[in-house]
């Protein structure tokens, strides 16, 4: 009997700390809390040393997560399994989760570094005022190319990809708006243009950019541009630094017929169980030390001014990363488009892809 008594007692006391710890991880992880910051960033766009000094200055233990997309990000925090206290979408995402009341409203008494941000980065349409969001990196979408082996074309004109020359040798990055947005911008239109006869019109081109296509891929575009493998490419002004810090013989444009200007910014979405935490991170960041080391090893483009001074000049002055504001008016920021006009440039993007033999 006294077996089955300890025996008994036992299960319930498993039974207990199996039940503790399935509500703790329910609740983020068991780890979220005043001593812990969870970070949802896209991968490799933070220095990990300004990581190992936020957690040294503040005692604060930093849990790094990454995602590739930002509709993934918003669907795992809209499934609130764990507790994110900071993450990084883009403009377009922003009013999303906006109109989805995910996001918490910022205290900028927390933040006294926020006086860095270039003001004209600053209260944009996506969030007005700034409410929610503080911008991290900024930059354009272009033509990252090889002018060794690609003639005379300068990619001045998005039309120059269409140049027969090109046959088999132009790569684009595997996204509806960049794509479908390029063609719109071709053609003298918005790329966030919700005219169907305009969608209609920048597809009908698209398809006849085909023989020029020589594969729609993602990161792999990189090691291609930077191994002269490829000689032409669709993509962001960061990730074609990145090729030319390995490869001086690349040269990137953006057309002047107009293209993307994008922002991701920092936000404190609700499931935040640390919004102190979240706060001196966001300032920490905003830092002109901190902004300058991040930009320096992620090589995308900072609104931090006070970072910028303390920057190499000759990289804050290469108007490929850093338009001036005349440049910059030729430039259009993602608007959220609702969910049927985004599902119909996934469709058009799909029947371009489809084109391609």
């Amino acid at each position: 009997m006294k077996s089955l008594i300890q025996a008994t007692i036992a299960i319930l006391v498993v039974s207990a700390l199996l039940f503790y710890a399935a509500d703790a991880l329910s609740a983020g992880g068991g780890k979220s809390g005043k001593d812990t910051l969870t970070i949802f960033n896209w991968g490799e766009y933070i220095d990990p040393d300004l990581l190992k000094e936020f957690e040294k200055e503040t005692g604060i233990h930093v849990i790094y997560e990454t995602f590739d997309s930002n509709e993934a990000m918003m669907t795992k925090i809209q499934q609130g399994g764990t507790a994110y206290d900071i993450a990084v979408p883009s403009e377009y995402m922003i009013e999303k989760m906006k109109e989805d009341n995910l996001l918490i409203p910022l205290d900028k008494a927390k933040i006294p570094n926020f006086k860095n941000i270039d003001p004209y980065f600053l209260d944009l349409p996506f969030d007005d005022n700034n409410q929610f969001s503080v911008p991290y990196f900024w930059g354009t979408v272009g033509i990252v190319y090889n002018p060794k082996l690609v003639g005379n074309l300068d990619f001045s004109s998005w039309d120059d990809l269409w140049d027969p020359s090109l046959k088999r040798k132009v790569f684009l990055v595997d996204g509806a708006r960049e794509v479908i947005g390029m063609g719109l911008n071709s053609l003298g239109h918005s790329l966030n243009s919700l005219d169907n006869d305009e969608l209609r019109e920048a597809t009908d081109k698209l398809i006849t950019l085909a023989p020029n296509v020589k594969a729609i891929i993602g990161d792999e575009i990189t090691p291609l541009m930077i191994n002269n493998e490829a000689s032409v490419a669709l993509t962001w002004s960061g990730q074609a630094a990145d090729m030319m810090s390995e490869n001086e013989e690349l040269d990137f444009a953006v057309p002047e017929e107009g293209s993307n200007l994008w922002f991701d910014n920092m936000v404190i979405p609700k499931t935040s169980k640390n919004i102190d935490g979240a706060h001196a991170f966001i300032n920490f960041m905003l830092s002109a030390e901190s902004g300058a080391q991040n930009a320096d090893y992620v090589g995308y483009s900072t609104p931090n001014i006070a970072a910028m001074d303390l920057m190499d000049p000759e990289v804050v002055a290469d108007e490929r990363y850093y338009p001036s504001e005349e440049q910059r008016d030729t430039l259009e920021v993602y608007k959220n488009l609702g969910p049927d006009y985004l599902g119909k440039y996934n469709e058009l993007f799909l029947e371009f892809k489809m084109s391609i033999r």
